[in-house]
């Protein structure tokens, strides 16, 4: 009995020790070590301060959020300016692609305070092709200004420059800004083409008055001089429309024309009596123009075969301020 109670004195004590070591070692742990757990904590790369990516501050970010950061500059849409117009581009409509990734692992690299570029890749084929839609959309030919009469007097519209995108300029400086990241408004390339025909470019410009028998001469829509003239008989009128000088000549052969009125009559070379007198301006109506003439006392009556007879000396003063290719306005008026 005495070495059984000696026994179990010895493992008692055994027992208390153990657990005072147990005690010992738990107060020295701390709960939340890593060492408690059996587990390991990875801090997230940081990018040292001051350092600037592609036009981004991305000093002293975790390497995710500046991978955001530049995937949001560079995939933000582009303004384009067209002339007063402002449109909007998705880069991923373009193929733009940013190496976001590579980029800043290389900004880890660096030190404080560090400058690094980056450029986005840009599908050119696809930038092309969207230029050219815009060109297909905007592009516009001048228009020129158009001769009217307008209450018996020319009158002339306003002409309009045309619009023409230059592709290659403008797919350049859009290709720089989307490579760049920039995200100013990127301007358009325009040519503006002037018309050819402008109210200045406009030249003398005849208006005759058939049932007045007068012909007003315009130097676009101003008025120059007025004549009084001989229009055409009611059985041989002089044509209506607008016309246009054809022919000029000095000192015109006269060559009957086939109309019973000329039956018998032969030709007459230049001079007196000569019936077309010193000039001859033929207009587009066949066989009619506008011409000198020794019958003076025809001029203000409607007695002509067509024709437009004027006072010689008027016929030679006209004659030397119209060209070929001058308008004639022929109205009943």
């Amino acid at each position: 009995m005495v070495k059984r109670a000696g026994l179990l004195f010895v493992l008692l004590g055994i027992c208390a020790l153990a657990g005072a070591l147990a005690a010992s070692v738990l107060a020295d742990t701390n709960p939340g070590d890593p060492a408690a757990t059996g587990s390991s904590v990875v801090t997230e790369a940081t990018i040292p301060d001051g350092v600037v990516l592609g036009g981004v501050a991305v000093g002293g970010m975790p390497a995710d959020t500046a991978v955001q950061a530049l995937q949001q500059r560079y995939t933000s849409p582009v303004a384009l300016r067209l002339g007063h117009l402002t449109l909007h581009v998705t880069p991923a409509a373009l193929g733009v692609a940013v190496p976001a990734d590579a980029a800043v692992a290389k900004a880890l690299t660096v030190g404080p305070d560090t400058m690094l570029g980056l450029r986005a890749s840009v599908n050119v084929p696809a930038l092309k092709a969207f230029v050219t839609r815009l060109a297909a959309r905007f592009d516009r030919k001048p228009v020129d200004a158009r001769l009217f009469l307008r209450r018996l007097r020319p009158f002339v519209t306003k002409p309009k420059p045309g619009l023409v995108i230059e592709k290659a300029a403008t797919v350049q400086a859009l290709r720089s800004a989307l490579a760049q990241g920039t995200r100013a408004p990127v301007r358009v390339v325009l040519r503006r083409p002037q018309p050819a025909v402008t109210s200045k470019t406009i030249g003398p410009v005849i208006v005759i008055r058939r049932g007045s028998n007068l012909l007003n001469l315009y130097r676009g829509t101003k008025l120059v001089r007025r004549f009084h003239v001989a229009t055409g008989q009611a059985i041989y009128p002089t044509p209506l429309g607008r016309f246009h000088i054809v022919v000029k000549w000095k000192n015109p052969w006269w060559y009957p024309p086939n109309d019973p009125w000329a039956a018998g009559e032969k030709p007459t070379p230049p001079g007196p009596g000569n019936p077309l007198g010193t000039r001859w301006m033929g207009i587009s109506s066949p066989g009619v123009g506008i011409h000198g003439t020794p019958e003076s006392g025809s001029i203000g009556y409607s007695l002509s075969h067509g024709c437009i007879r004027m006072l010689i000396p008027q016929a030679e003063w006209l004659f030397d301020r119209v060209t070929v290719g001058t308008p004639v306005f022929i109205v009943a008026a």
